[in-house]
């Protein structure tokens, strides 16, 4: 039978992009104000806000994972590291806030003061619980250590009455306590007084301020981590930390992927996300070859800094990719949440992805901006800016750890770019932005929240000449 090749040009399908729509406004009975932006990173993981920062090494290290957290959404870890450091990014998330520190470092006794400081410089912290045989005997904090002698034993200048609570203490009765006793450090000991965690003030404030972080069932900010579905020895000691292992490949519908895939999940216990992937066709194949996940990156080649496109003229834009997979999931009865991922530039297309069927929107260009991110702020010209680089690009894969992220065969072709992006401040800014752009989008279509936007949203295909109206015009604007 031959190929028709021209039928295949005709028959090709429509696939569009953020700037091709825009959402049409409706009869309203919602005020930005009343308007509920929660949603699910994954099955189990609710935030409450819509927003993830991208398993990039210039967006996403411990720094942005805490910030958004704080804020209400999830980061997502780079891979662009060894094991253990990606673990010890992961660990100092999970640290950064929590009621009950579980994982507490301690000094013991016999050790010197010298030794004291330089733990607690090391993961700058004030203070440490002094501990022998495992039971608490003691306390150290820096108003101890501030003029001792470095060569002194913790055991000579320790605090030795120390103020303790039992483990079931609630935070207003913590509260008390540290207010009766004005301490900033509660240890929590068992009946025999073994050290079983530690309670902080600067958590306890955080945790007032920070009402609608995304925090786990003990208290602790939530992240997640990307991994190869090839290594399955970064997976499972990430799992013993982790809330979420977010495959980070370019193309999950590849058999090989797929396969590894089904093995490592059964390995681990974290919850699971699939990606990328930017067709119906590939989420069914999912469904049939994975056993279980709980999320799924979609979109492949809209990123800032990805060249995927131009390099193999292989692309699933994220606006066509989403509403692909979103009805694959109707048609399959499925409820996993959709992480839009690449391409979002504005609150307008978070919008967009949002009203299209994803539960949140993956962004990098974004928050490589913000003061968390981990690169430099450099001045050029007068203006600050921060590096931002593709995880395909050469540089990042002269590191070696993400060169799994594309077909082996072309790990020698640049699927990326690098450069700079304007500095935006905190990231607190940046989600503002995005918060109240969105509430005022929502307010258009009539929708009260996310679920009740994807019922009610109404999209307008826009002609070129339509997308210049939309945009200033017939005005000279300042700085031009």
């Amino acid at each position: 039978m031959p190929n028709k090749f021209y039928k295949k040009l005709v028959d090709a399908a429509n696939v569009f992009t953020f700037k091709d729509f825009i959402i049409l406004p409706r009869r309203s009975e919602v005020e930005p104000s009343e308007i509920d932006l929660s949603s699910n990173f994954t099955k189990n993981i609710p935030v409450s806000l819509p927003f993830v920062s991208s398993p990039m090494d210039t967006v996403t290290g411990s720094d942005m994972a805490i910030a958004i957290a704080r804020l209400g959404g999830i980061g997502v870890i780079h891979r662009n590291m060894t094991v253990e450091e990606q673990v010890e990014e992961v660990k100092r998330v999970k640290r950064a806030e929590s009621f009950i520190i579980k994982d507490v470092y301690t000094i013991e006794p016999a050790s010197t003061v010298g030794e004291a400081i330089s733990v607690m410089r090391k993961y700058n912290i004030s203070g440490l619980p002094v501990v022998e045989g495992g039971r608490l005997v003691g306390i150290l904090t820096k108003r101890d250590v501030a003029f001792a002698d470095q060569n002194c034993v913790v055991r000579d200048v320790m605090t030795k009455k120390v103020v303790t609570a039992p483990p079931n203490v609630t935070v207003e009765e913590a509260k008390k306590i540290m207010h009766d006793h004005r301490i900033e450090k509660l240890p929590v000991v068992d009946e025999g007084g073994r050290l079983l965690g530690l309670i902080t003030i600067k958590d306890i404030y955080s945790r007032e301020k920070y009402v609608h972080a995304t925090r786990d069932s003990e208290g602790r900010l939530r992240v997640a981590a990307a991994i190869s579905p090839f290594d399955l020895e970064r997976a499972k000691a990430l799992d013993k930390y982790v809330d979420a292992l977010v495959c980070d490949v370019a193309h999950f519908h590849n058999s090989n992927v797929l396969k590894s895939a089904r093995k490592l999940v059964k390995e681990v216990s974290a919850e699971f996300v699939i990606g990328n992937i930017g067709t119906g066709e590939a989420l069914k194949d999912s469904v049939e070859t994975v056993e279980r996940f709980e999320g799924v990156r979609v979109g492949i080649g809209s990123g800032s800094t990805c060249i995927t496109s131009l390099v193999t003229k292989a692309a699933a834009p994220t606006l066509f990719a989403v509403s692909e997979v979103a009805d694959a999931l109707q048609e399959l009865n499925l409820s996993i949440p959709i992480i839009a991922d690449g391409g979002v530039r504005s609150p307008g297309d978070a919008m967009l992805a949002l009203a299209a069927g994803a539960s949140t929107v993956m962004m990098g260009m974004v928050f490589a901006g913000c003061s968390e991110s981990p690169g430099e702020l450099i001045k050029i010209g007068g203006k600050y800016y921060k590096p931002l680089r593709g995880m395909g690009s050469l540089s990042a894969r002269q590191k070696r750890f993400v060169v799994d992220r594309y077909a082996t065969m072309a790990k020698g072709i640049a699927e990326g770019v690098e450069g700079y992006v304007p500095y935006r401040g905190d990231a607190q800014i940046v989600i503002e932005e995005f918060s109240l752009g969105l509430k005022a989008s929502f307010g258009y279509a009539g929708a009260k929240n996310i679920r009740d936007l994807w019922d009610k949203a109404r999209f307008g295909l826009v002609t070129s000449s339509g997308m210049e109206e939309l945009k200033p015009h017939d005005i000279i604007l300042p700085g031009e």
